[in-house]
């Protein structure tokens, strides 16, 4: 849809979407800012790849799942926030996000896939679900894994 639209910097998605598809807006290095709405339940494999650019994300409390690379190499993506009603991360959904520092794993999250913060270098702990599911490679080395009870 918008890959490698390097001139994009911001984006504000109409209630009428449902999805971002695969790979919508990836490799779009200048944009800063998502807003997404209430609307989307679901953010496809590789949405926002290499949006170099991207500091912070708001993901609405109407999405489920997180898709495989959704937000990888990320570089500059320092927080997200992820609402309740994400069941799963996907694989590799926020490697490669080097500058991320903080990142909210709700009780809803059921299964975090492989390496899905995996190069995250400045992720140093994490709190998760206590039955959540997820792979050794899921966070980077050396970053503390702590199960919420």
């Amino acid at each position: 849809a918008f890959t490698d639209c390097t001139n994009l910097t911001s984006i504000t998605l109409p209630d009428s979407v449902t999805s971002i598809g695969v790979g919508a807006f990836a490799d779009c290095t200048n944009l800063t800012s998502i807003t997404l709405p209430d609307s989307v339940t679901s953010i496809g494999i590789f949405a926002f790849y290499g949006c170099d650019n991207l500091t912070s994300i708001t993901i609405p409390n109407s999405v489920t799942s997180i898709g495989k690379g959704a937000f990888s190499w990320c570089k500059n993506l320092k927080s997200v926030t992820i609402p309740d009603s994400v069941k799963s991360i996907g694989k590799n959904a926020f490697a490669g996000c080097r500058g991320l520092t903080s990142v909210t794993i709700p009780d809803s999250v059921k299964s975090i896939g492989k390496s899905a913060f995996g190069r995250c270098k400045s992720l140093k702990s994490v709190t998760i679900p206590k039955n959540c599911k997820y792979e050794s490679s899921s966070f980077p080395e050396g970053c503390r894994v702590i199960r919420r009870d």
